[in-house]
């Protein structure tokens, strides 16, 4: 039953169809009614050391990003953008530096606005320093227990299995320097098997192109547009390629039904198309070009109409992260975010390519770009209150500088405190996120926003299962499968095999529900050869940090698809070569610094 169970859960996190969190709540009922797990234990996962570790360093990670802890790095990639290279190694290295101390989600969150106006100001395409930086991001997740949610949930199973858990650096001497050369390998060699189509792309400006192809052209005297209905415009130009996707009438946007209304002379068009068919256009209808709509402030608009735009008014892109946007599954219609947000959604790009469609009957899926126009003072709030992370710089210096000493103070008197054995580090660091609410470092909302609710709901639900398979002996028959299948072959080959499967599930499925899967079995395959389990412990750790794969192994592959315009098959080509290179690297290593002794 509980084979058929782990089979089950497997294929759903593969599919994909329902979200992993819901997957694994339904399996830990199922396995409390088929009694396979206690019903008195049905929860205790959700109070598990592993849960509230990576709780308190979600928010200890949102305090060190408002407190500015780590803006002041990001100032420094400006000067590094003469070559690709360089370019992609100070990002990449940047975001592996970060990830160590931080979520990895949140380093990138941090970088990728630097990422792209870096891009913008070397004239070199996204595409070419995203991915290094989300892969560098994973990476330097390897390094701290506190990097990633991988190495916490090893680190509790090892407590659970010996009575002492991994400590705070015992991961760095191999998660180090497979860290910096999978950084080394992406910086150099890795970003040029990026395909060529995306890396030759020019830089934009934006990611709609606004200022090449958005703009407004307004009905002169004598303009052969006067008279006819906006209908009769597009059809008698349908060969310029150009698309009207608005009319100003005096103050007011036309809409609706009013599309067949006569146009009358003042009126201004909103015109969508490239620079040749929009000059075919406006010289065929006699219209005047009134400017476009820059992303920095929005001037009046000289004419004869005397219309004024808002100058607190703009233009600025935002992705839709994976669990952490509600936006995720709705219709864009149905969202009504002037109404309720004062932002207008001018486009969507899925993948780098915009979409074409009516904006209403879109449905948003992570990974999705958004253009929105708002006030430029709020615009930054009501983007993080949809759940998304913007695109550009906030261009805001932080007015208390002394925050961010306060916060690194706190955190790393934390780590000083657990490292010396005075209080457990989930203590300790939950500790520390509760001072950086009373100080005001991050407030109570933050906090919940903060959190990664579905991860830990996967976690409080996958523990259980996983000291089942443990306790039923279901790793014991998995493990002597795999003894079976690697008779005669050396302890640091089945090692290997261990690394291997368990950067294969990661590719496809969570790491967190990864490790919590693979550590039991990890265990069984070292105490059925006869030998210490630590290595192969830390094998589970670093292959569960290795998706680079595919775009849905980890958030932060998902997180770029839309802004780097990559496909799906663009991320296997630097992630093949990558993870071998980890594999070759990293059992050696392994083998060195944690023994294949016997038990």
């Amino acid at each position: 039953m509980l084979l058929a169970l782990l089979a089950g859960l497997l294929v759903l996190f593969i599919w994909e169809r329902w979200r992993y969190d819901l997957v694994a709540l339904t399996a830990l009922l199922l396995a409390v009614i088929g009694g396979l797990v206690p019903s008195d234990e049905a929860f205790l996962g959700f109070g598990h050391p592993a849960v509230i570790t990576v709780a308190a360093v979600l928010i200890i990670s949102k305090a060190l990003s408002n407190a500015g802890a780590v803006a002041a790095l990001t100032r420094y990639v400006r000067v590094a953008t003469r070559s690709p290279s360089l370019h992609v190694a100070v990002l990449s290295t940047l975001g592996g530096l970060i990830s160590t101390v931080m979520n990895n989600v949140g380093a990138l969150a941090l970088l990728m606005p630097v990422a792209m106006q870096s891009s913008i100001e070397a004239k070199r395409s996204p595409a070419v320093v995203l991915m290094p930086l989300a892969f560098g991001s994973i990476l330097g997740g390897m390094v701290t227990l506190i990097g990633t949610p991988p190495n916490i949930i090893v680190a509790n199973y090892r407590a659970d299995l010996t009575g002492q858990p991994f400590s705070m650096f015992d991961f760095t001497p191999v998660g180090g320097i497979v860290a910096l050369v999978g950084i080394v390998f992406v910086a150099f060699i890795g970003w040029h098997f990026i395909p060529r189509a995306r890396r030759s792309k020019n830089a934009p400006q934006d990611l709609f192109q606004i200022q090449e192809y958005v703009t407004e052209g307004q009905v002169v005297p004598g303009s052969k547009a006067v008279g006819k209905s906006l209908i009769e415009l597009e059809a008698a130009t349908d060969d310029s390629d150009v698309q009207i996707i608005g009319l100003i009438r005096g103050e007011q946007s036309i809409r609706g039904a009013a599309w067949r209304e006569r146009i009358q002379e003042g009126d201004v068009l909103i015109l969508e198309a490239g620079p040749q068919g929009m000059n075919k256009f406006v010289s065929a209808l006699g219209l005047e070009l009134t400017g476009t709509q820059p992303q920095e402030e929005v001037k009046e608009a000289e004419g004869q109409t005397g219309t004024k735009k808002k100058e607190a008014e703009t233009l600025l892109e935002a992705v839709v992260p994976p669990d952490r946007s509600w936006l995720v599954g709705r219709l864009a219609g149905s969202l009504k975010l002037q109404s309720r947000f004062g932002v207008i959604l001018l486009g969507v790009s899925r993948q780098g390519t915009p979409y074409r469609g009516r904006l209403k009957e879109f449905r948003f899926k992570a990974g999705d770009v958004l253009l929105l126009q708002g006030d430029k003072e709020r615009i930054f709030e009501v983007i993080g209150l949809l759940g998304c992370l913007p695109l550009a710089e906030r261009g805001i210096q932080l007015s208390k500088p002394q925050l961010a000493w306060w916060a690194g103070g706190i955190f790393g008197l934390s780590l000083v405190i657990s490292l010396l054995g005075i209080l457990e580090l989930p203590i300790a660091l939950t500790g520390a996120a509760l001072a950086m609410v009373l100080l005001s470092i991050v407030s109570p909302r933050d906090v919940y926003q903060s959190i990664d609710w579905p991860v830990l709901v996967l976690l409080g639900a996958m523990i259980p299962i996983g000291r089942a398979i443990e306790h039923s002996g279901v790793s014991t028959i998995l493990a002597k499968l795999l003894i079976d299948l690697t008779i005669g072959f050396p302890p640091v080959v089945l090692l290997g095999v261990i690394m291997v499967f368990t950067m294969m599930l990661s590719d496809v499925m969570n790491n967190a529900a990864t490790a919590v899967v693979m550590a039991p079995l990890s265990v069984a395959v070292a105490q059925s050869l006869g030998v210490h389990p630590d290595p192969f412990l830390m094998a589970v750790a670093i292959g569960a940090s290795c998706a680079f794969l595919t775009p849905i192994g980890h958030q932060n592959n998902l997180l770029v698809m839309g802004p780097g315009g990559y496909r799906f098959g663009d991320y296997w080509r630097i992630g093949l070569p990558l993870e071998l290179l980890i594999v070759l690297v990293g059992i050696p290593l392994l083998s060195s610094v944690w023994p294949l002794v016997p038990q």
